[in-house]
């Protein structure tokens, strides 16, 4: 497995990502601004929303911008079925159903899911309930999580 390849296709991720938000910034910024949309009332808020949306857009986009800068610090380590997991793994759980789950634990972006290798990846940060769980377990471990208030078990199949 080429663990370079996996971070990069997050980093094309996490930039289609700040693209998408700076072009809504664009977007939201220049509604608002529009001489056209200029209030006509005091209960006429659309160009007051767009404001918002801009601004709104606008912290997202500082967001992504910080976590591209993360993820490109991020070392693309290789792990052995004897290593802990942490930061930079990428692993395969099975759940009580045989369903599999692959999760890359990053420093940031929590929540992004992309393909690689024909695999579905989410990205997981060691602050998330999942992350918790599974930080510093072992291949062969066990670990469960709660779901919308139901158990849900997990065995750790293998890190890479």
């Amino acid at each position: 497995m080429n663990k370079t390849q996996l971070i990069n296709n997050l980093l094309e991720t996490l930039e289609t990502n700040l693209q998408t938000a700076l072009d809504g910034a664009k977007r939201a910024h220049s509604t608002a601004t529009d001489k056209a949309n200029i209030a006509e009332n005091k209960y006429d808020t659309f160009s007051l929303e767009a404001a918002y949306l801009a601004e709104g857009y606008a912290n997202r986009s500082a967001e992504y911008k910080e976590n591209i800068e993360q993820v490109k610090s991020l070392v693309a380590r290789d792990f052995s079925d004897e290593d802990a997991i942490a930061v930079g793994a990428l692993v395969k759980l099975i759940d009580e159903n045989e369903k599999s789950l692959w999760v890359f634990i990053a420093p940031v972006s929590g929540g992004i899911k992309f393909d690689f290798e024909k695999r579905s990846i989410l990205v997981i940060t060691q602050l998330s309930p999942l992350g918790q769980q599974v930080m510093h377990k072992y291949v062969d471990d066990e670990l469960e999580i709660v779901v919308d208030r139901k158990v849900k078990r997990y065995y750790v199949a293998e890190i890479a």
